[in-house]
């Protein structure tokens, strides 16, 4: 009599955390290796050595090197907007103080840790590969037009404007962080200009002073 064969072991994938940490080494060390070869001049298996694994767990997680950069730069933008967005004006909050208060740390962080590299990189390379360019709107500009449209439009109800400018090409509000990033990066020599700073002057230019009209 023959005994019933033992049940085949049940073999275990790795777990959520694990699989979530690994996850995350690649994009940490997907943005360090973009910033520092450029997008063109970065291999999988650079990033993958770089976060200490092996280059076949990179593709584990990632089906090409596009696909890491995307998520590079989801994570890039959450971690720059503190994982938020950054809410609504507190009551009598005009709008230019409430983006003094809102937007310019986050400007400040942006430069302490020379993180406008990563809005240089999709300019200097999105031309050359597209996707760059494409997945840098989806995740960065379309989210923040979108608010500034809002913001705009606050700003016309309480007539904080200068002029209609902002209202016409809501781009305009960008603008300062786009130019300075280009100076800083390609020609300031020895004159970088804060961009926090560029941004808060920008402020004095399209808003009136001192206004306080009601919501």
């Amino acid at each position: 009599m023959t005994s019933d064969p033992s049940p085949p072991k049940r073999v275990r994938g790795p777990s959520p955390s694990k699989t979530a940490a690994t996850r995350q080494a690649l994009v940490t060390a997907g943005l360090s290796t973009f910033l520092e070869n450029g997008f063109s001049g970065t291999r999988m298996s650079d990033v993958a050595a770089r976060a200490g694994l092996a280059k076949g767990t990179a593709y584990l997680h990632f089906s090409d090197k596009t696909a890491l950069f995307v998520e590079v730069l989801r994570t890039f933008v959450r971690s720059a907007a503190g994982g938020r967005p950054p809410g609504r004006p507190r009551p009598g909050e005009t709008t230019p103080d409430f983006l003094r208060r809102t937007i310019l740390p986050i400007l400040r962080d942006l430069q302490g840790n020379d993180r406008f590299r990563v809005l240089h990189l999709v300019i200097v390379e999105g031309s050359r590969v597209p996707e760059l360019a494409q997945a840098y709107r989806a995740e960065a500009i379309d989210p923040v037009m979108k608010l500034i449209r809002i913001y705009v439009a606050r700003a016309v109800r309480r007539g904080e404007l200068q002029s209609d400018a902002l209202t016409r090409f809501p781009v305009l509000l960008v603008a300062p962080v786009v130019i300075g990033t280009l100076w800083n990066r390609l020609f300031a020599k020895g004159d970088t200009v804060d961009i926090a700073t560029l941004f808060e002057s920008f402020l004095a230019l399209a808003f009136s002073p001192d206004r306080k009209a009601g919501d």
